[in-house]
């Protein structure tokens, strides 16, 4: 028998209990002790692991074994507590139900912040679940119920295996009465046949049981004129019968005027009987309305039907049930999901670091192990080496020297760390408030001493990743913010690279027209021409115009070819832009890295790349 059942937090507040018989604090006190706090656990507990209650070590305190599982994200314990002497083979089932059930019931309320009050009407559905259990061992069945409707049902009595009908539904028997004792010699007599109401009185000849003729029997002449009688007494009860038929007449619609008189001939029945057809002759009223109404009844929102076509009405049998079905088919879903880095490699990442985590202070040495197996698995998901070994280095730095508490988690500990080495490694160096570069640029405070300028926007990368169509949206986000822009059509060597500039700026100067934000201008030089010198004119036009903006295309070239890099130093110095963006293809992935340090290599010591537009995402 169970004594106790505890489900308390992390933190120590007992959220749910039940007791059958008085049990000290102390037994429960020294489980979270040694097992949560000081970790004396047997190899393979999975203590912050949301395993099995089997899988879990037994723990004994004086005289009871205590039985245990545990919730990591929501920081839960479920704790049971029963005699040593005893044996209970469905503890570990009821461990595992009650945790199903009482995650999917309150989950909601403790994943919300700063939650102090948890309604936890949790009495019933544990009730359930222990009169199950233990009705099952009981009965000695080795199998546990499936959360299945069909369970529910009575096993059928057919021995062939071949499905029968349905039973009928129980009720009240007419009553038989006693045959009267036969004083006929014949062996060959039948008794009479119970009469039943639904026929008529006069019976047919179909209907009548004659015997043979014996000393006693009835004679020729009398059994004729009984079956002449029958017929024509059939035949008058049909006739009466199609008669009353004919006589029935729809009622009518009655109309009462001013006078209180009512007008019955306007032809229009209130006869809504019928179930074919429009009655009233096309008046609006469809005779199968009532029927589709009844219909659109979900009959699921009550109850369900099992296979054997019996109907089950829901109760809270079913509705544990159907919690428990509901969490054994994600469970079946769960491997061939995929979560990332994030998901299941944060969970196999954990894994490296499950006896180095808990109480105690982190060193370089407890970390060396864990760091080689993070790296190993980050460079098996394709992460580039050199993020690899950079996101492994900020992870340790951040792990050593701390102390980590008592009842945190493996993956709270190893998500806070990566998140924080993450966030340093992907924090820019330069200012991405392009609006706010550009006003300070062109729209100087009136105490500093730099005149106004165009502000200076180059856009670079290979062959085919998209520069002309992101400078257009670029274009397009700037004229929303009611700049005046200049287009430098720069890639003087791509054939139609000026046309294609040549619409997109047509097209936004007629959207900048008709929404009245901005303008826009395109300078151009043709083909052939040197692009670092047509690049340094239109910034000396935009200059000389007061323009706001100056977005300079240039040509595609291969990173590895040296012969076309080397161009782009004289262009940084002639145009000299604020920012240099680099458009990259998605589908490039880690080659992109090496694309970067082409391209800032060729800009010179002076010049970096300031950003980088990704293309193409929709094709991953």
């Amino acid at each position: 028998m169970l004594d106790s059942f505890e489900i308390l937090t992390t933190s120590g507040i007992v959220l749910w209990s039940r007791s059958y018989a008085p049990v000290s604090a102390s037994v429960v006190n020294g489980l979270i002790k040694d097992v949560f706090i000081e970790e004396k656990v047997l190899p393979g507990a999975s203590v912050a692991d949301d395993a099995s209650a089997a899988r879990n070590p037994l723990y004994k305190k004086d005289k009871y074994t205590l039985k245990w599982t545990s919730v990591k994200d929501l920081g839960l314990i479920f704790v049971a507590v029963y005699q040593s002497l005893l044996h209970l083979s469905w503890i570990d089932k009821l461990l595992d139900n009650i945790r199903t059930i009482f995650v999917d019931l309150y989950s909601d309320q403790l994943k919300k912040p700063h939650t102090s009050v948890v309604e936890c009407d949790f009495d019933g559905y544990f009730d359930q679940q222990m009169r199950e259990l233990e009705d099952l061992t009981d009965r000695g069945t080795k199998t546990l119920p499936s959360a299945a409707a069909d369970d529910l049902t009575p096993p059928s009595s057919s021995e062939a295996g071949i499905d029968e009908a349905p039973p009928p539904i129980p009720g009240l028997l007419r009553a038989q009465p006693r045959a009267p004792p036969s004083n006929t010699t014949s062996a060959d007599a039948s008794p009479l046949p119970t009469p039943e109401t639904s026929r008529p009185t006069t019976p047919l000849a179909g209907h009548l049981l004659s015997a043979k003729s014996g000393p006693k029997g009835v004679s020729r002449r009398a059994r004729k004129a009984a079956i002449n009688s029958a017929n024509v007494s059939s035949g008058d009860e049909e006739s009466r019968r199609k008669s009353k038929q004919a006589k029935i007449v729809p009622k009518k619609l009655r109309r009462w005027d001013a006078d209180g008189l009512a007008d019955e001939d306007d032809g229009v029945t209130l006869d809504y009987s019928g179930t074919s057809g429009d009655i009233n002759g096309g008046d609006g009223f469809d005779g199968d309305a009532s029927s589709g109404a009844i219909e659109n009844i979900n009959p699921e929102s009550f109850g369900t039907r099992t296979s054997k076509g019996q109907f089950v009405l829901k109760d809270l049998d079913s509705k544990v049930h159907s919690i428990l079905q509901g969490a054994n088919a994600r469970k079946l879903q769960a491997p061939t999901s995929s979560g990332g880095i994030v998901g299941s490699s944060l969970s196999a990442i954990s894994g490296l670091f499950r006896n180095v985590v808990g109480g105690k202070v982190l060193t370089k040495e407890d970390l060396d192990k864990p760091m080689r197996g993070m790296e190993e698995h980050l460079l098996k998901k394709n992460v580039a080496r050199e993020a690899a070994v950079r996101l492994c280095e900020g992870v340790e730095r951040e792990l050593v020297g701390v102390k980590t508490g008592s009842f945190e988690s493996v993956q709270t500990t190893i998500r806070t760390a990566m998140e924080s080495s993450l966030r340093k490694i992907l924090t820019p160096t330069t200012s991405l408030d392009l609006l706010r570069s550009i006003t300070t640029v062109t729209s100087p405070p009136s105490l500093s001493l730099t005149p106004p300028r165009p502000y200076v926007i180059s856009i670079v990368g290979v062959n085919g990743v998209g520069k002309s169509t992101n400078l257009s949206k670029l274009a397009f986000f700037l004229l929303q913010n009611d700049f005046k822009l200049l287009i430098a059509a720069c890639d003087t060597f791509r054939s139609g690279a000026v046309e294609q500039l040549r619409v997109h700026a047509r097209n936004l100067k007629e959207l900048a027209k008709r929404e009245g934000r901005g303008s826009v201008e395109l300078y151009e030089k043709g083909y052939g021409k040197d692009a670092a010198n047509i690049a340094k004119d239109a910034v000396a036009y935009a200059a000389a115009n007061r323009f706001d903006v100056v977005l300079i295309d240039t040509a595609g070239r291969r990173h590895n070819d040296a012969r076309l890099m080397s161009s782009l130093e004289k262009f940084a110095q002639f145009a000299n832009p604020d920012k240099i963006l680099m458009v990259g293809e998605a589908l490039v992935g880690s080659d992109s890295v090496a694309q970067a340090r082409s391209f800032n290599k060729a800009f010179g010591g002076a010049r970096r790349l300031d950003g980088f537009i990704i293309s193409n995402i929709m094709a991953i």
